[in-house]
């Protein structure tokens, strides 16, 4: 079973495309035309003026999806297997989905095979590529533990990319471009809520975020509460309350398929 089909129910509602995310995706898909949305969910961040196709793994996630044509055609697939053409789209996209697939670098090659131009991933990556995260360090260690065994290293995840784009001849460059998070983000995902601590404390918005279908939130939740409440928390973090938008390690990374590569 496909790990959404438990944790991906109320996906639709609480992990709507924020623009200003959207926006950098958009920058890093360039000119594609076609494109190919690998682990596709419920359709966020499907790029607008664009052919899409989307292919996602879990029967729950598609049932979510709108119908064409307000969202691209879907076929169920996995990334290790995409059910597309070698060449056949102008782009491969990936958006927080990677770190979910069973082996990442078959992912990446699929994808470098279907895709003419490059390749493009919104993904997370650990310290210290990026900063600390108060959530994960002060009330959820466990996450963090978790999270460095599935996301590779920037050198390690960039590495591969240009291995699996370049092939044996070279010649692919990997592109990594911070996207910080805005502190009103319409998406939840796992650091949405870095100014609004007490959106953690629902039990609607963590279903929403797969990190916490991993652990026994339990006390970690009885102490930002608790902190919350004495104001503990406010006074440990209070230079963010005057920050717009905050870097927590989330990252575009794009690579560029060799001219070689376009024209075989």
């Amino acid at each position: 079973m496909a790990l959404y089909d438990t944790i991906g129910r109320g996906y639709a509602a609480l992990r709507r495309p924020d623009p200003r995310i959207a926006a950098a995706i958009q920058a890093a898909l360039g000119d594609a035309s076609t494109v190919v949305n690998v682990g596709a969910g419920a359709g966020s961040y499907e790029p607008l003026g664009r052919t899409v196709l989307a292919v996602e793994p879990s029967d729950v996630m598609i049932r979510q999806r709108p119908q064409p044509p307000a969202a691209a055609p879907c076929v169920q697939g996995s990334a290790e297997a995409l059910p597309a053409q070698s060449a056949s789209v102008d782009a491969a996209m990936a958006i927080l989905s990677a770190h979910h697939w069973s082996d990442l670098e078959r992912g990446l090659r699929e994808m470098a095979r279907v895709a003419r131009k490059r390749v493009v991933l919104l993904t997370w990556v650990p310290p210290p590529d990026s900063p600390p995260f108060w959530l994960t360090e002060s009330y959820f260690p466990e996450i963090l533990a978790h999270d460095r065994t599935i996301f590779p290293t920037e050198a390690s995840l960039t590495a591969m990319l240009e291995r699996v784009c370049g092939g044996s001849a070279g010649g692919a460059a990997a592109r990594v471009t911070p996207v910080p998070v805005p502190h009103d983000c319409i998406d939840g995902f796992l650091c949405a809520y870095w100014r609004r601590p007490e959106c953690y404390l629902e039990a609607d918005r963590r279903g929403a975020i797969s990190s916490f279908a991993r652990i026994d939130a339990g006390p970690g939740l009885a102490r930002l509460r608790d902190d919350l409440s004495t104001g503990r928390w406010a006074e440990r973090n209070k230079h963010l309350l005057a920050l717009d938008s905050l870097d927590v390690g989330y990252r575009t990374v794009s690579c560029e398929l060799p001219t070689h590569r376009k024209n075989s």
